[in-house]
């Protein structure tokens, strides 16, 4: 069984990089941004590892500055039931910090990755004294709204083109994640676990969908030439 790695464990402070990788730091004043790259804690988590634990407390509001994660759930009956993957620039948890209640899912790394943590007292601090990051966190919660209304419209789907088309869509969402930029970095197989599907499956739909000239698949990863497109793709019906 995969054992839990919590971040404070590898915890150090953000270096110059890491810490233009975080969106919402170029919103604060002087003041508020010193108190929060103060508070800001990074951590290098393996693939496999769990950054957040269903029925932990939360401690922090997480990110990703580095790598690629996936929100998930098990059932009653052992199955593990996948909501998202969270790209670079992705912050998540929002609702919970607010809430102080413990998370309703798991946050497990699919690749090794550079992960930030701002403290949830830090967190109450900013929505106390920043426009900037109440404007930000009100984004965000709106975005994160739309895209499990479309996450539970995916799941219904029965046809794969179209969820893979979905999927990619809401990864390259460039509010949530605005660090993902003209390419998304992932491997066919990453894509397969969050979507659900068998990787050659995948990479049927994948085809289909570079034929339509939504996307180009390139060396190490996927370019997106057409986001509103995906959105609204209808292509193919194989199963």
């Amino acid at each position: 069984m995969q054992l839990e790695k919590p971040l404070h464990i590898h915890r150090r402070h953000a270096d110059a990089s890491e810490l233009a990788g975080i969106p919402w730091l170029q919103l604060l004043t002087l003041q508020e941004r010193d108190k929060a790259v103060a508070e800001l804690r990074v951590g290098d988590v393996a693939p496999g590892d769990f950054v957040c634990r269903l029925g932990r407390p939360v401690t922090y509001w997480f990110g990703v500055v580095e790598g690629l994660l996936k929100m998930s759930s098990d059932n009653d009956q052992g199955m593990t039931m996948t909501y998202t993957g969270v790209p670079p620039g992705g912050w998540f948890g929002e609702g919970t910090v607010l809430k102080r209640e413990p998370y309703r899912y798991n946050i497990q790394a699919l690749r090794k990755s550079v992960v930030a943590g701002l403290p949830v007292d830090t967190f109450d601090w900013l929505l106390d004294h920043s426009i900037g990051f109440n404007r930000f966190v009100m984004n965000q919660l709106n975005e994160r709204l739309g895209q499990f209304i479309a996450a539970r419209e995916i799941d219904r789907l029965n046809n794969p083109d179209v969820r893979v088309a979905r999927s990619l869509a809401a990864l390259c969402n460039p509010v949530l994640y605005p660090g993902v930029g003209d390419i998304l970095r992932i491997t066919q197989q990453e894509l397969a676990y969050l979507v659900g599907l068998s990787r050659q499956r995948v990479n049927e739909a994948l085809s289909a969908l570079q034929a339509q000239g939504s996307l180009r698949v390139e060396y190490g990863g996927l370019r997106v030439l057409d986001l509103p497109g995906l959105r609204s793709t209808v292509v193919g019906s194989k199963k």
